[in-house]
């Protein structure tokens, strides 16, 4: 016996309290008989307007998480997502490393974080190099996911973080602020566009972005779900979200 609506997989997925993001956008690139399930990871919507606001909020989501992924844990997933991104670049490829071993030992299934998902997919689009970043975040953010992305081998050009001034405004940032920092980081020099920060909804308009660069735009939801997706042997197409899901 199965599941009934998630016949095929059962994704337990985790989220900050705030994020209103992440669900709409796994939801609506779940195939038939993939379900996700969430958990919410309780932050306040706490005022963030330096680096000490933002790594305080980064503190506050790695006490909570283990509650989230207990809860969650009892609705028998078969795999694990987490819909948060800051952590997962936390202190570069090390520290990415030991926390999917803490999470993969908590819940005892496979795990797909952004840190992993975004690397993964960039490798899948064939000759990535030289990268910019799109985030949500404070400086100290966004010198984490540099590092990351350097210490796993890629040339970042730039980071252009957005300094959203509370966990639930960064959902607020619209399709023309995105559009617009994505024409910012651009250039002849740059090989594809990586936006972080999960809360940020940027899933479709990567998509659209990347037929008028003609370069690969990786939203992290996508990229995230897409891996979750390929590492439990599902590969079906999805349309309307770029060419990850499309061609790899």
């Amino acid at each position: 016996m199965v599941d009934s609506l998630g016949h095929r997989k059962k994704f337990a997925v985790i989220a900050p309290s705030t994020n209103t993001s992440v669900q709409p956008e796994f939801d609506a690139m779940a195939p038939p008989g993939v379900t996700n399930h969430m958990s919410r990871i309780f932050i306040p919507d706490m005022a963030v307007n330096n680096d000490e606001d933002f790594s305080e909020l980064v503190r506050l989501i790695e006490v909570a998480q283990d509650e989230a992924v207990e809860s969650v844990k009892t609705c028998s997933p078969d795999y694990l997502v987490m819909g948060m991104s800051a952590e997962t670049f936390w202190e570069g490829k090390g520290g990415s490393a030991r926390l999917q071993k803490h999470m993969e030992e908590l819940s005892g299934v496979g795990v797909a974080m952004g840190s992993d998902a975004t690397q993964a997919a960039l490798k899948a689009c064939g000759g990535i190099r030289r990268i910019a970043v799109i985030s949500p975040y404070m400086p100290v953010g966004d010198k984490q996911v540099r590092g990351f992305f350097e210490d796993v081998g890629f040339d970042v050009k730039v980071v252009h973080g957005l300094k959203c001034k509370s966990p639930t405004l960064i959902a607020h940032v619209s399709e023309d602020e995105l559009r617009d920092a994505i024409v910012e980081v651009d250039g002849d020099d740059v090989d594809a566009i990586v936006q972080v920060g999960t809360n940020l909804a940027m899933a479709r308009l990567a998509g659209v972005a990347e037929e008028w660069l003609q370069k690969p735009v990786i939203a992290i939801n996508t990229a995230t779900y897409w891996y979750a997706l390929r590492q439990n042997g599902i590969d079906d197409k999805v349309s309307g979200f770029g060419s990850l899901l499309t061609l790899h």
